[in-house]
């Protein structure tokens, strides 16, 4: 689990092309078990304004996702250029 808080500066189609990006991955990287993300739904003051939730079977099928090239990509060209702030966790169930 990734949230995600945007620069003051960061625009709406900059936060689009975050989406975008993140929507082809589980067609590109096969580890995937499943994947959701979206903004924040505005219910409470003082949120992230994005978050990712993803599954994976074992360490390795997240290690593969985290490392792979695709998803480098969207940290770098999408994500990186107007984040303010992360937080994340990896856990166990």
């Amino acid at each position: 689990m990734v949230l995600f808080t945007w620069s003051p500066e960061a625009t709406e189609e900059q936060k689009a092309a975050v989406a975008a990006g993140l929507s082809a991955l589980p067609g590109q990287i096969p580890q995937i078990r499943s994947y959701a993300f979206g903004p924040d739904a505005g219910i409470n003051t003082g949120n992230h304004d994005f978050a990712v939730v993803a599954d994976f079977d074992d360490e390795d099928a997240y290690t593969a996702y985290r490392d792979h090239p695709a998803h480098q990509a969207v940290i770098a060209d999408h994500i990186r250029p107007i984040l303010a702030s992360r937080a994340a966790v990896q856990y166990a169930c």
